[in-house]
């Protein structure tokens, strides 16, 4: 955006001052984490700058990135540093990491440094201790005074700074420690593949010293090995570097005298190096319990502990601020600081209890997905933005179409209809709605990238329609895993599922000339059987989506009948208008459910067919009714699946689903191509945003790791489980986005374009 960019163009920069990889430091990694996530995210807002942190003399090779270089020990850098920086006019923001051990030999200078500074500053604090004393006390005050925001990891350390040292709560955030998404891959096959087939696997992991307080674990391992004779226990990290410098291996060393005094040479591996983060995040997945043994009570916060929770594992820990605000009773057990009793009970209790391990483990996952560095990224930027002033306005960056989880979710059968997570789950079975959807979905792909790979899903999805359909041209929606049709048919309205399959066929037939013939000559074998049916549906919405699926089909094949059902369903749509919408209430029922936009596309695609006026008006005036309902200051809130809005009521906000954001954007993108209304057009791409986390919990429902789609945003929390209905949801919205990002593929078809009016009504 244009705000973003300074006088000469460029974009806003942010820069942090933190330690930086190949620094071997926690912080460091945990800087990369975060810039690479906010430049995923958001790097067409602003970019990201380093200075990188040194000490003891050691320079390091750093990336592109690392803009300026600060050696902590040396008090006159740091005016050397402010001077840089406030003479920078690419620069709108400072974000410092703060740990005491890096500025320590140079208090003072440090925070005369803040107070040269003529830029903004958020600082983020990664401890923060308790009970200070009184020099202590006015040093973090003199800190936080310097800044116009305060970073914390956890809800400990904002009542610390609050009520110990006196900041103001509305100068501090707290913002969790970010976390990365995981594919959870099946944990035997990656036992298999590290050679740890049948055993039952302990872990710990980071820069190996005395603090970690690996000798608890390894007092405990007797008892655990007696009772489970299978267990290994995984020492992952090198010793960390300054911990080498002062005193070499020592600690490792009586590390592994435990070992051979206990006799657990069969029990114990040390893996003395450094993982990659795929490495280390498969020994995670496939870790049965992971120990947190650390004998600092002032921790206020550890990386290797969340990341353990992002992968999973049940966790056993000792009772730092962190560990007591993410475990309960259903995600973890907490022990006391060195009670290697204690440890070993937990352990012993866990291992042999499956169901409660599996448990923990659902909880944990659920509890941590917030924090992913996604998440961490919006909640920066969030700050950032805040901060700037009229600085820096958010973009969020167009993810890449990926037809990854699609294709998982996808048998020879058609697409499974629910996900464990981002596991299918085939025992749920599959269904006509799904399945129609997903061709939809899949045929958009294919219109705009011409992939032949796009025809087997077709085909797939095709035939499971043609499955469904019964003699009388009706289609029945629910089968069970074998694809039988079960009695779920007999209880549930069908009309839905019906129009919808409509839909689907219709817009199939109108890719003629795109897509092979076969497909086509099928589709419209099926859609023409089906119309023998279609017009004894009543349902609203079923009438909608048969209008669509007709206006589809007549752009490729012109018949009169076409046009008599259209007209036919779309006369009852105006008749229900006519007798519910007031003043007020601009509406065809009394009541906002699922799929509402679904009916003012309706009606202008009737409109586009017949030219009859009212059909235009009341498209326009329901639309704009919808979009009060459903857009506001935050972005998009669609109606809550959990208490649909009744006229006259207030709307509950949450239970919003991702097919009711992306049929809203399918409808508005309909809405744009045909009056150009630029308004129609920003409120599509609001609603997308919704997916990348510009929602009501600022959390992400697209999963970038899997390519899925959460299946809804709850009261509190996402709901991890990615099933075929909000991953085609998703996928149907992004490529709605990219016709928009690519013009050339932008209404490249005639029998698209024909009926379009290219004028502001």
């Amino acid at each position: 955006m244009m705000k973003n960019k300074n006088t000469a163009g460029n974009l806003a920069e942010i820069l942090f001052i933190t330690s930086y990889p190949p620094r071997e430091c926690g912080i460091a990694t945990y800087s990369q984490d975060l810039i690479k996530a906010l430049d995923n995210k958001f790097g067409n807002s602003f970019t990201i700058k380093v200075c990188a942190l040194e000490s003891n003399g050691i320079t390091y090779p750093y990336p592109p990135e690392v803009k300026f270089i600060l050696k902590t020990s040396i008090a006159r850098e740091y005016e050397k540093l402010a001077m840089k920086i406030n003479n920078d006019q690419n620069i709108k923001i400072v974000l410092i990491q703060h740990e005491f051990g890096f500025y320590y030999k140079q208090k003072q200078a440090f925070i005369e440094f803040l107070y040269e500074l003529s830029k903004p500053i958020a600082i983020v604090f990664h401890t923060v201790l308790p009970h200070p004393d009184e020099k202590l006390r006015s040093e973090i005050k003199s800190i936080s005074a310097a800044c116009e925001s305060v970073i914390v990891m956890t809800n400990h350390s904002v009542d610390i700074l609050t009520r110990d040292y006196g900041i103001p709560r509305e100068k501090i955030s707290m913002i969790a420690h970010g976390t990365h998404l995981v594919l959870h891959s099946n944990e035997k096959v990656l036992k298999l593949k590290y050679g740890l087939k049948n055993r039952k696997v302990l872990t710990t992991f980071g820069l190996l010293n005395s603090g970690k307080s690996i000798e608890t674990t390894l007092e405990a391992l007797p008892a655990i090995v007696r009772k489970n004779p299978d267990v290994i226990f995984l020492v992952i990290g090198k010793t960390h570097p300054e911990v080498v410098k002062a005193e070499g291996e020592k600690y490792r060393e009586m590390l592994e005298d435990k070992v051979k005094a206990y006799n657990l040479q069969d029990h114990v591996i040390f893996i003395n190096h450094y993982l990659a983060l795929p490495d280390l995040l498969e020994y995670l997945q496939l870790t049965d319990i992971y120990l947190f043994t650390t004998n600092d009570p002032n921790q206020a916060v550890s990386g290797t502990f969340v990341y353990a929770m992002s992968c999973a594992c049940p966790i056993i820990s000792t009772p730092i601020p962190h560990a007591k605000e993410l475990l309960t009773e259903d995600t973890g057990i907490i022990f006391d600081f060195g009670n290697a009793v204690q440890l070993a009970d937990a352990v012993n209790l866990l291992l042999n209890d499956e169901p409660l391990r599996r448990n923990f483990s659902s909880n944990t996952l659920e509890k941590i997905v917030s924090t992913a560095w996604e998440n961490s990224a919006v909640a920066h930027a969030r700050l950032l933005e805040k901060i700037s002033g009229a600085g820096i306005s958010l973009d969020y960056s167009m993810p890449v179409i990926r037809l990854d989880h699609l294709k998982q979710l996808t048998t020879e059968t058609g697409i499974i209809q629910f996900s464990k997570i981002n596991q299918p789950d085939i025992s749920t079975g599959y269904t006509l709605d799904d399945n129609s959807r997903a061709l939809v979905a899949s045929c958009m792909h294919f219109k705009l990238t011409e992939n032949e790979e796009n025809l087997d899903e077709i085909y797939k999805y095709l035939r499971f329609i043609k499955h469904c359909q019964q003699p009388g041209g009706d289609f029945l929606n629910y089968t069970d895993k074998d694809n039988h049709f079960t009695d779920q048919n007999r209880s549930t309205n069908l009309d839905d599922s019906n129009g919808r399959a409509v839909w689907a066929l219709g817009y199939v037939v109108s890719l003629i000339g795109l897509l092979p013939l076969k497909i086509i000559s099928e589709a419209e074998t099926i859609l023409r059987k089906s119309l023998l049916h279609i017009e004894m549906v009543h349902s609203t919405r079923a009438m909608a989506f048969s209008i669509k699926g007709l206006y589809y089909y007549q752009s490729a094949i012109k018949s009169p009948e076409n046009i008599r059902l259209v007209k036919i369903f779309v006369d009852r749509l105006v008749q229900m208008y006519k007798h519910e919408s007031n003043e007020n209430w601009e509406w065809f029922e009394g009541y906002l459910t699922y799929a509402n936009s679904i009916l003012p596309e309706a009606m202008l695609f009737a409109w586009l067919l017949t030219r009859e006026p009212i059909y235009k008006d009341i498209a326009i005036s329901s639309l704009d009714f919808l979009l009060l309902q459903t857009f506001n200051e935050n972005g998009i809130e669609v109606i809550s699946n959990k208490n649909w809005l009744q006229k006259g009521e207030v709307a509950g906000h949450f239970g919003e689903q991702p097919i009711d954001v992306a049929y809203t954007m399918m409808t508005l993108s309909k809405f744009y191509d045909v009056f150009r209304d630029d308004e129609y057009r920003l409120k599509m791409e609001t609603a997308f945003n919704w997916f990348l986390g510009n929602n009501r919990l600022n959390q992400i429902i697209y999963n970038p790791c899997t390519g899925g789609c959460y299946d809804g945003l709850e009261e509190t929390h996402v709901n991890l489980n990615q099933g075929a209905e909000s991953t085609v949801s998703y996928l149907m919205a992004r490529l709605t986005m990219e016709k928009y990002h690519k013009p050339e593929h932008f209404m490249s078809h005639q029998m698209e374009n024909q009926f379009l009016v290219y004028e502001k009504v």
